[in-house]
């Protein structure tokens, strides 16, 4: 698939790569319960066919899919038609998980940002009580207004990341 991101534009250096997988997958991620349901359906086919038989369960007709049919040829020849795991893996297909988990891809992250968002506004609340509270015989002027600095670089990073996390919010 063809992307932007192919040409390494100076964004994709600036920002982290699961910002563009939030704007760009809403489709893919929509389809995402079905495919793992189709994959479900295909490799149940393929075992009742059986694993040398590949080729009645996958249609691969088009020349792009000569690497495709290579490795099958080849992992029919030295691996017996299966990848050799090299742990006690049985071939047995897990249990498929429901649609609210296999959709939940972002939950991790979203808790992250979230907690983010609660230490740059502590670290915010923090500095400016230190910058007021310090006496000036503790504190250099310089240092003061470093801390209030601090506290308002904090704090619009925090009022950003919380509407960003809001834009991409779930209900």
């Amino acid at each position: 698939m063809t992307s932007f991101r192919n040409f390494a534009g100076w964004e994709y250096k600036l920002f982290p790569p699961w910002k563009f997988h939030l704007e760009n997958n809403p489709i893919i991620d929509s389809d995402l319960y079905l495919l793992h349901l189709q994959f479900l359906l295909k490799e149940h086919k393929l075992r009742e066919k059986g694993l040398h038989n590949w080729q009645k369960v996958c249609y691969v007709p088009t020349k792009a899919d000569a690497l495709v049919v290579g490795f099958r040829r080849w992992l029919i020849k030295y691996e017996g038609a299966q990848v050799d795991w090299g742990t006690k893996f049985t071939g047995d297909l897990q249990p498929t998980p429901s649609r609210e988990q296999l959709l939940d891809t972002c939950s991790k992250a979203y808790k992250s940002l979230n907690a983010l968002e609660i230490i740059l506004q502590i670290i915010s609340i923090a500095s400016s009580g230190i910058a007021a509270v310090a006496k000036e015989s503790v504190m250099s002027i310089v240092a003061r207004y470093s801390l209030v600095f601090l506290a308002l670089l904090c704090f619009m990073a925090s009022r950003w990341l919380s509407k960003f996390i809001q834009k991409f919010s779930f209900p």
